[in-house]
């Protein structure tokens, strides 16, 4: 069986969560308190971060390198395209995120404060840039849920937490946002503490 070690505010966890209900197959999940991590998270993950996944002798951390893992080795319901054209372009998408977004993501989750004002304004400049994106397509790639979607959900879940807001124009944004909380798996996958950070 497959155990997640996840923090129950971390926004990557959320990600990995998402995925195993997506799947909805046998799992456990061991909640981590990210002020006080146990020992063997950082025996398991030289960053001593999380997620952390593990399969038998199989460790596994990074929460995209541990979705795509999962998608692999259970592919009902795909969440990464088939094709592989598709694929690599999805898997640059999940890059870009990366860069351009959750590394503000990662600013805003630090206690220091410093760089918080930029980091709001770029997360808020990158999701209005994608705002077009959804007054033609339901989902990231089209018509179809995928991990493009996965990705993004934590972040779009936190923008009041984060002190973000976007303008009426990111209306065709929030209304895939709230698709996207209305899946069954976003519902069983969220923890307590993740609830109080929506009003």
């Amino acid at each position: 069986m497959m155990t997640l070690y996840s923090g129950t505010t971390d926004p990557f966890s959320q990600r990995c969560r998402i995925v195993l209900y997506e799947k909805g197959m046998d799992f456990q999940v061991v909640d981590v308190d990210l002020e006080k991590k146990a020992e063997d998270i950082a025996l398991m993950n030289p960053y001593n971060e999380v997620p952390v996944l593990v399969e038998r002798d199989l460790i596994l951390h990074e929460s995209n390198i541990i979705n795509e893992y999962i998608d692999e080795r259970f592919p009902h319901p795909q969440l990464m395209p088939p094709d592989p054209v598709m694929r690599a372009r999805a898997r640059y998408f999940l890059f870009r995120f990366e860069k351009d977004i959750f590394t503000y993501v990662v600013e805003l989750e630090s206690k220091t404060g410093k760089g918080h004002d930029k980091a709001r304004a770029q997360i808020r400049d990158a999701l209005l840039q994608m705002v077009p994106m959804f007054t033609k397509h339901k989902y990231l790639l089209g018509e179809d849920y995928s991990m493009l979607d996965v990705a993004l959900t934590p972040l779009l879940w936190r923008l009041d937490y984060y002190g973000i807001s976007l303008p009426k124009q990111a209306i065709p944004m929030m209304k895939y946002a709230e698709r996207l909380f209305a899946r069954p798996a976003f519902s069983e996958a969220i923890t307590s503490a993740e609830r109080g950070m929506r009003k």
